[in-house]
């Protein structure tokens, strides 16, 4: 029989800590995450709307990148929302499903990012090693199936891992502490012996991230021998410049990983806030950068990004001209018909007359029409009667 404590509380949720130990700083530690949430959402999003709306950017790189960016979105978005309400809200309660649901898109996500980093090598290598072949190796149909197949490898090694810690029990003591729903620290307050998805979370780790990085340090390999045989120095600069910023994200996709992994596995004794601050700081840096890096990096990309902008800024100035010639229209027309019904234009016979109406807006003024105040411009207008030489009959 089971022990009291250990008597059905799975339905009952989780209870997040946020920073321990440092809780009564909730609040600035929040400014620099919601910044970086906003620079996050901001940064991707223009890189995908530079991507879709900018033709010369349909090309498979470009299309690797916007995955990156959806990635990006979607790993920061399953922890710093709810990262943010514990700071600011002390909304410190997940239900269980949540928990499993937020653990499941950031173990995924990682698995897809590393597959999505893994094509982009073989992008690289092919442009540079083989490019007279390279819209021929990578066309765009197989550029999204490169693209599905990260997504489903992902969903299909973190799956079973889910069913694992969704099947154990938990204690009646369900504080976690941490700031959001982090593998480790949920594994430990399982009452029953939670070796199995110890051992697969290792395995799988090991043979997911492991095996991509060997690829992708072969794929490198054979991009720097290939480019040392080059002639000219220009021609090696160039060829490696179109790798710098895919370099520069991969060192920080698996060394911030790896050291998130094993300051969780191994305190090394530290304490505790230092572990969930280089865990938090992981889940969302990198996506922050990630579109900085690719706009300052890649000339193509920033050309694309300041596109959009211009035409950004020419659709307000557009529809404020169009607003403001809309509305000029619509006044001379009810002052058209005022003087009409008013019968102040002239009807005239003999020389040939050219009208000329002016409207003129002035100060705003109140006035007093039937027992109520009325705001608004007061119009001046006149009428010029130029006469014409020719006449009529």
């Amino acid at each position: 029989m089971s022990s009291p404590n250990q008597t059905n509380t799975n339905s009952l949720p989780f209870l997040l800590t946020g920073i321990p130990g440092l809780e009564d700083l909730h609040i600035w530690f929040s400014i620099p995450f919601c910044f970086m949430y906003i620079m996050t959402l901001l940064g991707n999003t223009m890189i995908l709307l530079a991507v879709r709306l900018d033709k010369s950017l349909h090309e498979p790189m470009y299309y690797f990148i916007s995955m990156l960016a959806v990635i990006d979105l979607i790993f920061s978005t399953a922890v710093v929302p709810k990262l943010l309400g514990v700071f600011w809200l002390g909304s410190r309660e997940i239900v269980s499903e949540a928990c499993f649901i937020q653990m499941f898109f950031i173990h995924t996500s990682t698995a897809v990012e590393s597959g999505v980093l893994l094509a982009m090598s073989f992008d690289r290598y092919i442009a540079i090693c083989n490019p007279l072949r390279y819209s021929t190796i990578l066309t765009s149909s197989r550029t999204t199936q490169i693209g599905l197949l990260s997504l489903a490898r992902g969903a299909a090694v973190m799956t079973p891992l889910m069913c694992l810690l969704t099947s154990l029990p938990y204690c009646e003591s369900r504080v976690i502490p941490h700031s959001y729903c982090e593998h480790m620290a949920v594994v430990k307050l399982a009452c029953a012996d939670p070796s199995v998805s110890d051992l697969y979370s290792i395995i799988v780790a090991t043979l997911l991230v492991g095996t991509d990085s060997v690829f992708i340090t072969l794929s490198y390999g054979m991009i720097l021998r290939s480019v040392l045989r080059l002639p000219s120095q220009e021609a090696r600069l160039k060829a490696l410049s179109t790798c710098g910023s895919h370099i520069c994200i991969i060192l920080l996709f698996y060394i911030g990983g790896l050291l998130s992994m094993y300051l969780q596995m191994f305190s090394f004794g530290l304490a505790p806030h230092v572990q969930v601050l280089v865990a938090d700081f992981y889940l969302t840096v990198p996506p922050m950068l990630n579109p900085f890096i690719y706009g300052l990096k890649v000339k193509q990309i920033r050309r694309g990004i300041f596109r959009l902008l211009e035409k950004l800024a020419g659709l307000v100035f557009s529809h404020a001209y169009k607003g403001r010639r809309d509305a000029q229209r619509q006044l001379r027309r009810f002052s058209l018909n005022t003087f009409k019904k008013l019968n102040v234009l002239p009807a005239v016979r003999g020389p040939k007359l050219n009208t000329v109406l002016k409207v003129q807006p002035h100060q705003h003024r109140m006035h007093r029409e039937n027992g109520y105040e009325h705001s608004g411009y007061v119009l001046a207008m006149s009428i010029e009667v130029r006469q014409q030489k020719k006449c009529l009959p």
